[in-house]
């Protein structure tokens, strides 16, 4: 029994257990005439069956009870109904906790059998991926606060399942499709730059891990196509992330690798991408055969757009190049769709297909890793995420051109527009903009002379001998005499910095000015004793400095480029 059943008779109210004890002025369960006291806060008192008022409060003593006068009555709650027994509170408060634990347990089961479940599916996951050593061609891998620069290539190779029958079944493959993937570092805008396979380039040497974990080192080769970084002589995609190295000046963080059979398989999987054609195209070659008009393609028709070129503009790789963008942009779309997004099935099947079909770096070799970079990619808008080409120009040494040289003039900018994270389409960024007015501001006022400005020059990343090198421009060319070479700063920098004390201002105007810094790389801070103990500034030469007298101003906007276009715009191939 409980506490509240122990000697009670079925004839007795429990209302008339309760009972107000004069000397504490708390309510008591009386349970017999002779029962010690409880000191519990009693329910409120209920109405008499018999007489529909509420009963009279009584006190506890051994002699009786007697109503107390001026003690406050609780509010009456109903009466359960006449021949029915009251319900116990212990029982009731005891059955919900049965429920409680009942549901709770079952729910902890639940848990636990999806946790188990979802480690298994993980663990599938992991073990579909295929990753090669990066062998210290990357950074070591992307960042969460910074930009990210991911090279995909699309590998011509025709071994392997789902490859066959493609041309030169034998053929270990080429870097055939090559694209750096450049996220800004605010995810606001990307860049997507085309590499063309038929540039000529220089590849560099590359140290390789082999199969039984020994490094050899492949020897590069000049004047050759840049398909050539992959496949060739033993060559693997770290030796392609090398050569976009050496071209461009940009180190990416990671790579993935896709072949014939990735397309299929992944437009498969969000149930096709559509393209569009300006003509009707009937291409032997690729066994492509579409009308004019848009179409929804997947599997060997998708295989089949990516590789035709004959057909379509002047029929050679800058026309597939366009081709290929107009597909990723469809393929961006799709993914980034309501109708994939909300639809489990076709989630679990990227996943798995996704797994299958790329060969990544490998800093990128678990779930976990490729989910965290995912969901980099998936904060961009795709009308901000521009595709263009590395500008280049027929090879003049070529009668019949073949193969494209890089464009001297146009080349440049663009890879110092990646470089410098800045976006090929106008973003609307308001702190952005802030900061940049706020740059701009530090060049504006007055400049002291080059006699008076005092610096202390620091290599932090530029090539050897650098830091004396613009010691000796500012002293001997520009007048800059009170300079010192103060050796190598503690750290290395992307970029070229200025910091100068409160009072140092219009020495540091003068300094940018004849340097050609930006507003950006003058830092407010303080100054420094240089080795005759009086105030200097410290300029940092990053690994931007390209020498002395070269001018440091960052692009503040992308250059034109021949051909643009964004991932959100429908376009059709001719």
């Amino acid at each position: 029994m409980d506490a509240q059943g122990r000697g009670r008779a079925d004839n007795i109210d429990p209302a008339d257990q309760w009972v107000l004890n004069p000397n504490t002025g708390e309510y008591e369960l009386r349970l017999t005439p002779s029962a010690p006291q409880s000191s519990v806060p009693g329910p409120r008192r209920p109405a008499s069956p018999r007489t529909g008022a509420a009963r009279p409060r009584e006190s506890a003593d051994q002699e009786g009870s007697a109503q107390v006068p001026g003690q406050r009555r609780r509010r009456a709650e109903p009466e359960p109904p006449a021949g029915r027994r009251s319900r116990r509170p212990a029982k009731k408060k005891s059955k919900a906790k049965k429920v409680l634990l009942w549901t709770g347990g079952s729910m902890a089961f639940v848990l636990v059998a999806v946790s188990a479940a979802g480690y298994l599916y993980v663990k599938h996951l992991n073990d579909n991926i295929t990753s090669v050593s990066d062998d210290g061609a990357s950074t070591g891998g992307f960042s969460k606060d910074k930009a990210i620069n991911l090279l995909v290539i699309g590998t011509d190779k025709r071994t392997g399942k789902g490859n066959e029958g493609y041309g030169d079944a034998g053929s270990v493959g080429h870097a055939d499709t090559n694209i750096l993937l450049h996220i800004s570092k605010d995810r606001s805008n990307a860049t997507a730059l085309s590499i063309p396979r038929d540039l000529i380039v220089d590849v560099p040497d590359c140290p390789t891990e082999q199969a039984d974990g020994s490094q050899k080192v492949i020897p590069g080769t000049t004047g050759v196509r840049f398909n050539t970084s992959l496949g060739q002589d033993g060559r693997t995609a770290s030796c392609t992330v090398r050569t976009v190295t050496e071209l461009t000046g940009i180190k990416p963080d990671n790579f993935m690798v896709a072949d014939f059979n990735a397309v299929k398989t992944l437009t498969d999987a969000v149930g096709g991408v559509d393209v569009c054609l300006a003509k009707d195209i009937d291409d032997s070659d690729s066994h492509l055969k579409l009308s004019r008009g848009t179409h929804n393609i997947s599997g060997e028709t998708a295989l089949a757009f990516v590789r035709t070129r004959h057909s379509v503009g002047f029929g050679g790789d800058l026309s597939r190049i366009q081709l290929q963008q107009q597909f990723l942009s469809a393929l961006m779309r799709k993914l980034s769709s309501n109708s994939t997004l909300s639809s489990p099935t076709k989630l679990l099947k990227l996943a798995e297909v996704g797994t299958k079909a790329l060969t990544v770096d490998s800093q990128l070799d678990s779930i976990g890793k490729l989910k965290d970079l995912g969901l980099e990619l998936g904060k961009l808008n795709p009308k901000n995420l521009t595709f263009t080409t590395v500008p280049v120009i027929d090879n003049p040494a070529e009668k019949v051109k073949a193969t494209v040289v890089l464009n001297d003039t146009k080349a440049p900018p663009v890879f110092a527009a990646i470089k410098d994270d800045v976006s090929f389409t106008a973003v609307k960024k308001k702190q952005a903009q802030a900061n940049k007015d706020a740059a701009a501001a530090r060049l504006k006022g007055p400049k002291s002379a080059a006699s008076e400005v005092r610096v202390r020059i620091l290599n932090g990343g530029a090539p050897s001998g650098s830091a004396q090198a613009a010691l000796n421009w500012l002293q001997n060319d520009k007048g800059v005499l009170k300079s010192e070479n103060a050796g190598n700063a503690p750290a290395e920098l992307a970029r070229t910095t200025l910091e100068y004390g409160p009072d140092q201002a219009s020495q540091a105007r003068e300094l940018a000015s004849l340097m050609g810094l930006s507003g950006s790389a003058l830092k407010p801070g303080k100054s420094v004793t240089n080795s005759q103990g009086l105030p200097a500034m410290t300029l940092t030469l990053g690994k931007d400095f390209q020498g002395a007298g070269v001018s440091l101003t960052a692009p503040t906007k992308a250059p034109d480029v021949d051909s643009k276009t964004t991932a959100d715009k429908v376009t059709c191939a001719k």
